[in-house]
């Protein structure tokens, strides 16, 4: 395996040696549109999009996939979305102000997270989304009032902490039970009673999501068999009929070529065939499937783009190439590790190469994008391109040091149009008061 495969499925080489995605030279995109930049493949967007809808429709014909905004999302990708049949999974406000944007269909968005306000309630029974995720039975009070006082009857999923470990980075572990999300199954009943006591709450289903980048398919069957137990309970002491069993996201992704994740069949075939199996044994009709990948659909048609600068060699110690973004972009390596691979787009394919160490422009020593990486002799003024960039780094991108957050293309067919300009010096003041 090459690095050229964890690229989007476009990913190619040209007779100038400059890497090629969509049909575009990267090494002409970075000269026409400026440094750090960001580049969106639509063709690897699409096919992930298909490939989820298929993988999963074909063993389980009753499975809505969900796309999980907070890996990445902006109105023009908001509208491939819209194109391809999948809802959106928001956690604010303002995720969903974008998706009414552009008319997404507000009965296919689902409204998570664990502090909504009253007004972000209001604003979603306003413009009656499809689901509310219900994470704490405090949300669940609030959200009977205010629906009892406008007068609508939202359809409502309870989020629940399984208690399960998916073997991923303490930072993006949600499922266990020292964790700010989601209810614990030891308060599950106290929420279906309340929920089904309340007048203006319909509760349609159970959710539960164990965390992010998942290798380990294995978590996913405990926490199904938990909750279809549960769920079996509840139908016999309140009668609960579970229509919707929502499994959240956390499909794994291949970042490194040491690090293979597995396909999308794999976590289908899985993940199906326990709901099935379970809800036979248990004399369960079986739910609706749903299920919400975001990384998994984004993150490998993403490619960031950056051009080298300073380049200092410590004899016997560490040879730094310095590049023009970095943690202000992407600060998943500084927040909790991440590794990346790397090319030299202007000098493909891989040839003699030497260790060097990426690291960013910004006044932290944690600001290293890719430690001991073996590349081609790097010269001030190169291109670096780091594949898997689509999910998380731009959502959690700053303006620290006062920089400026980059442009975003989307290519396709040889052709490339700006979908968020480059932010300007005027943008860094624009809400500052005097």
């Amino acid at each position: 395996m090459s690095r050229l495969s964890l690229f989007p499925v476009t990913a190619e080489v040209n007779g100038q040696g400059h890497l090629i995605i969509g049909g575009c030279d990267t090494v002409e995109l970075a000269a026409e549109f400026g440094t750090p930049l960001y580049l969106f493949d639509e063709l690897s967007l699409r096919g992930k999009c298909a490939e989820f809808k298929s993988e999963f429709g074909q063993r389980y014909a009753d499975t809505t996939v969900i796309y999980a905004c907070k890996a990445f999302i902006n109105r023009a990708l908001a509208l491939i979305l819209k194109d391809e049949g999948l809802g959106l999974d928001v956690v604010s406000a303002g995720e969903l102000s974008i998706a009414q944007s552009i008319g997404f269909p507000l009965d296919r968005v689902y409204f998570h997270g664990n502090n909504k306000s009253a007004e972000e309630i209001r604003l979603a029974l306003e413009w009656h989304i499809g689901r509310i995720v219900v994470d704490n039975l405090h949300e669940l009070k609030m959200l009977g009032e205010i629906a009892e006082n406008q007068g609508y009857t939202p359809d409502i999923l309870l989020r629940l902490s399984p208690g399960i470990d998916p073997h991923t980075h303490q930072y993006i572990a949600t499922g266990t039970i020292d964790s700010k999300f989601g209810l614990p199954l030891s308060r599950g009943e106290e929420a279906v009673a309340t929920a089904r006591s309340a007048p203006n709450l319909n509760l349609v289903g159970l959710h539960f999501h164990i965390g992010s980048l998942i290798f380990e398919i294995e978590p996913y069957e405990q926490a199904i068999e938990l909750l279809l137990n549960f769920a079996a309970e509840m139908k016999l002491k309140y009668g609960f009929e579970l229509k919707e069993l929502n499994v959240g996201g956390g499909f794994a992704i291949q970042y490194t070529l040491d690090s293979p994740s597995p396909p999308t069949s794999a976590y289908a075939e899985s993940i199906t065939a326990k709901i099935i199996s379970q809800c036979q044994g248990l004399k369960l009709s079986l739910p609706r499937l749903v299920i919400e990948p975001g990384r998994a659909i984004v993150g490998q048609a993403g490619v960031a783009l950056y051009k080298v600068g300073v380049i200092k060699d410590i004899p016997g110690v560490r040879h730094y190439i310095s590049v023009d973004g970095g943690m202000a972009d992407n600060i998943r390596p500084a927040l909790y590790g991440a590794k990346y691979e790397a090319v030299v787009a202007n000098k493909m394919p891989e040839g003699n190469t030497e260790k060097i160490t990426i690291a960013g422009r910004f006044c932290e020593s944690g600001d290293i994008l890719i430690k001991d990486i073996n590349l081609p002799p790097v010269s001030a003024g190169d291109i670096i391109a780091t594949p898997g960039s689509g999910a998380y780094c731009l959502p959690q991108a700053s303006n620290y040091n006062a920089s400026l957050k980059p442009a975003i293309v989307l290519v396709k067919e040889g052709k490339a149009h700006l979908i968020r300009r480059r932010e300007t010096f005027d943008d860094l003041t624009r809400c500052d008061l005097i």
